[in-house]
């Protein structure tokens, strides 16, 4: 009798309330066998725990858990791997497929003498945070935009610093993930002095803290007063382009509709 072909999930659960999960992302964790995950996203889930085994880590063991979720997929095991937000957006999927791009376990397309793969992957998407941020903040996200990390821990800082500049210069709306920790507060001054050579003070910037969590906190600023704002790794911020305004309260860039259609009405 043929072993069981195991299957590896990695699956995104969103900004963090249970009820931001989708569907079929809940189904998948609830069948598992085996669920992997940070100390933090397992208990964000832990209302879809029952009979699974449970593996989980503290920061910086990514490596760790992606390994052992190979592992188990390779014995026969369905397995779900937790990312928080989307999995493919700095998310777990991408180190999954690279750890199996440098071993040789054979594990996505059979190869051309149609070996069967060791296990199958499927990569579950989840509502990133840069969207959850944005519907929090009303419409900021309309026009074109660039997502820039400015944790430095795998990318260096003159590589983020050269990002966060050509976005700026090409007027982009400004995603800013891992903005600030307890050990690394320069980058973000540094990114506000980058940005300041582009933007204007009163540019609109958002600033949305723990998005769908108890702990929620949105603030809607400006440029100017950025850094004396609330920010920690568990923060989004929006930086707005010369088009963003703010409108009852909400963040909002243009589509450019106006200029095409006439928008107003008695």
């Amino acid at each position: 009798m043929a072993s069981k072909k195991g299957k590896l999930f990695i699956v995104g659960i969103g900004p963090g309330d249970i009820s931001q999960l989708t569907v079929y992302a809940q189904e998948v964790i609830q069948s598992s066998e085996l669920v992997i995950g940070y100390r933090t996203y397992i208990d964000l889930i832990e209302g879809l725990i029952e009979n699974q085994l449970i593996m989980q880590t503290g920061m910086g063991g990514e490596v760790e858990r992606c390994q052992l979720a190979i592992e188990a997929a390779k014995e026969g095991k369905r397995v779900a791997v937790i990312s928080s937000g989307d999995a493919g957006v700095y998310g777990m999927a991408g180190l999954v497929y690279e750890i199996l791009s440098t071993s040789r376990c054979v594990s996505r397309a059979p190869s051309a003498q149609n070996e069967s793969p060791a296990f199958e992957i499927e990569v579950v998407p989840g509502v990133p945070a840069l969207c959850a941020a944005s519907a929090l903040l009303g419409a900021p996200l309309m026009n074109d935009f660039a997502s820039i990390s400015l944790s430095d821990l795998l990318t260096p800082w003159d590589v983020i610093a050269k990002r966060i500049e050509a976005a700026a210069k090409g007027d982009f709306v400004i995603v800013l993930y891992n903005p600030r920790s307890s050990r690394r507060t320069e980058p973000i001054q540094r990114v506000y002095r980058i940005l300041s050579r582009y933007r204007k003070p009163t540019t609109p910037v958002g600033i949305v803290k723990n998005a769908y969590r108890d702990d929620c906190h949105v603030i809607i600023s400006d440029l100017n007063r950025m850094l004396s704002c609330d920010i920690d790794m568990r923060t989004i911020i929006i930086v707005g382009n010369s088009t963003t305004f703010i409108f009852e309260n909400r963040m909002i860039t243009p589509r450019g509709y106006t200029a095409k259609y006439d928008l107003y009405s008695e």
